[in-house]
């Protein structure tokens, strides 16, 4: 009101106090007004009969009601707060809040008024004591007097009335202020304990509930927190049947359960340039912002924004609408949160990731480029006819795979980012009708690399690059085991970052970098990417690797692409080929269970039919 008077009020709020005084001093009849203390109240006070009638009176509605009131305190140090004086729930309870024209909640007052204990007593003969603003339910019999002691109890409800949580504790304090801590803090730690880890059961929930004397109904817990669980997947690791499962992204759908884009247009050429997991797109116009840069697979954005930036290329835009939960986005108070949101966006550029950036400039076709090479040219020798990507990344194996005439009939990639889909499949697509391809059959797979699944068991051969760094090194470990003991390819190809090439991509002279892997764990250290959990020296990595291969009698040859192996610091990016040696064909492999199958197939691709998406 006070901008829509002088629009100045938005940069100066303290305007405001003198548009409000000099507004309270026109009702000179009804307001009494102090410009020096700042404080404004009635000349006359409501007499103890209106006051009590209120109270007291019943109504026959069953509609939750509360009357509001803003205590503007007397002093500048002290905030202008919104004070519930009345409130009625389904139950017909009450909650009461009394306070004085001359006195705050805190402040004690000479008024005979604000001592008076008022009695409310709904339908089942429950009753509500209420003096110099405490709540207590007289069924527990906590009485509040003079000199007595204090209980807090704290509910947590929705916008549709519902208790979510409420918290009881049985401590008393002869402080109010330590009540209400003291309560607020249970409630506070819960909750916190609950956000660092959505995932946890609900018997441990209740147990830690019960632990700390709340109660909560599951059912509307979950409903309001739904999107928790969605936020805190981005860059953690998951707990599958009580083993963490990796994932190097949100692990998501395009689009969060129950919610669906209403429509979605793409207009503009084709450039040809696709956003991928680790960029930076930048859209246009989105919402009130003329350019906003993200970064692809980070959970900067909502998921139907990032599903729809995906499927685009540079140049391009694209106009959908959606419908959105109230826990997701939040409008102004005027607004309405249940409405339908409409965008128009335009692509205007993609920056790579620092890691593809940063070897480009030293690289020359890219590293990236150069590690696909050097698996295209090891299938190539193998004359496999099965392959299986494990964590395929951008699909950039899979795609040139397509290009080259090979002896593969069938691939499959293991992915752990649905939301890309879209660039995988439109490439392979794309490329599937090529020639030069004997290619049968191709297969999309979601699910975690450390888990095994008996349809990707006994493939020719098995290629894993870049991946295991962006895992824990125990997790990149149990993948070692469980690709070697289980899914058992023939020929399996691991490449990781070589971290001792610090040393010419960062600049880094060479004793600062012996200093680092003495005195920082891997957690400090500062690798080519930031989604890097850790990056192993050559001697580390043979080591990993000749280990695995002496566990699950395998033979491994090592190599790398990116510098020389002769000269220091050796290749930019390790690479390790094992080899089982015992097994002359494919089939020849023991066994598994076929129960075992967890991936979801999210893809897939016959030569004699047409592609389909799982999702």
């Amino acid at each position: 009101m006070c901008k829509s008077i002088d629009p100045e009020v938005e940069s100066n709020r303290f305007l405001v106090i003198s548009y409000v005084m000099r507004a309270a001093a026109r009702l000179s009849g009804l307001l009494a007004t102090c410009e020096e203390e700042l404080w404004i109240r009635r000349k006359n006070p409501y007499t103890p009969e209106i006051i009590e009638s209120s109270f007291v009176e019943q109504s026959d509605s069953r509609e939750n009601f509360s009357i509001e009131a803003i205590n503007v305190p007397g002093s500048l140090e002290k905030r202008v707060e919104k004070v519930i004086l009345i409130t009625q729930y389904h139950s017909r309870s009450h909650k009461c809040t009394m306070f004085t024209p001359r006195s705050t909640l805190e402040e004690s007052s000479e008024s005979p008024i604000s001592h008076k204990k008022l009695k409310v007593t709904d339908l089942d003969g429950k009753e509500t004591q209420c003096a110099n603003g405490c709540v207590v339910d007289a069924g527990v019999n906590e009485i509040v007097e003079s000199g007595g002691s204090f209980r807090c109890e704290v509910k947590i409800i929705s916008k549709f009335e519902d208790i979510i949580l409420e918290c009881s504790p049985k401590e008393t304090f002869k402080k109010q202020s330590d009540a209400i801590q003291n309560a607020s803090l249970k409630v506070l730690l819960w909750l916190n304990a609950y956000f660092g880890d959505p995932t946890v059961p609900l018997e441990g929930l209740n147990a830690s509930a019960d632990g700390r004397n709340i109660r909560f109904d599951s059912q509307t817990f979950i409903k309001t927190f739904m999107l928790c669980q969605h936020i805190h997947n981005v860059g953690h690791k998951e707990t599958e049947d009580g083993k963490l499962a990796y994932s190097n992204s949100v692990n998501a759908s395009f689009v969060l359960p129950g919610i669906e884009l209403r429509s979605l247009s793409i207009e503009g050429p084709d450039s040809g340039v696709f956003p991928s997991i680790g960029s930076l797109a930048c859209a246009k116009l989105l919402e009130s912002s003329d350019d906003f840069e993200f970064e692809i697979a980070s959970g900067a954005v909502i998921p139907h924004l990032e599903s729809v930036i995906t499927q685009m290329t540079v140049g391009q835009s694209a106009f959908f609408s959606m419908d959105l939960p109230p826990q997701e986005l939040v409008f102004a108070a005027a607004g309405n949160s249940t409405r339908m949101l409409s965008l128009f966006i335009t692509l205007l550029e993609v920056t790579e990731p620092l890691e593809d950036t940063m070897e480009e400039a030293f690289f020359s076709p890219p590293l990236s480029k150069q590690r696909v090479e050097y698996a295209v040219q090891s299938i190539k020798k193998s004359c496999a006819t099965t392959l299986v990507d494990f964590g395929c990344g951008s699909g950039s194996l899979l795609d040139s795979l397509l290009n080259y005439p090979t002896s593969l009939e069938k691939i499959a990639g293991v992915i752990f980012h649905k939301r890309v889909l879209p660039i995988r499949h439109s490439k392979l697509n794309s490329n599937s009708d090529a020639s030069t391809s004997a290619m049968k059959s191709a297969i999309l797979y979601d699910g975690s690399i450390t888990n095994f699944d008996s349809r990707l068991s006994g493939f020719g051969i098995g290629t894993c690059l870049e991946v295991i760094e962006h895992m824990e090194e125990d997790q990149a470990s149990e993948f070692g085991n469980v690709v070697l003991s289980l899914f058992r390819p023939r020929v399996l190809i691991v490449s990781t970052p070589n971290y001792e090439y610090k040393v010419i991509l960062q600049k880094s002279n060479l004793s600062s970098q012996e200093d680092d892997q003495e005195d920082k764990s891997q957690a400090q250290r500062k690798f080519r990417n930031h989604g890097h959990k850790f990056e192993w020296t050559r001697e580390q990595f043979n080591c990993w690797a000749t280990e695995l291969a002496a566990r699950h009698n395998c033979s491994v040859e090592f190599s790398g692409v990116g510098g020389s192996g002769d000269t220091e610091p050796g290749f930019a990016s390790h690479i390790a080929v094992f080899r089982h040696e015992l097994a002359t064909k494919e089939v020849a492999f023991l066994e598994v269970s076929g129960l075992e199958q967890p991936y979801q197939v999210i893809w897939e691709w016959n030569s004699r039919d047409r592609p389909r998406s799982a999702i």
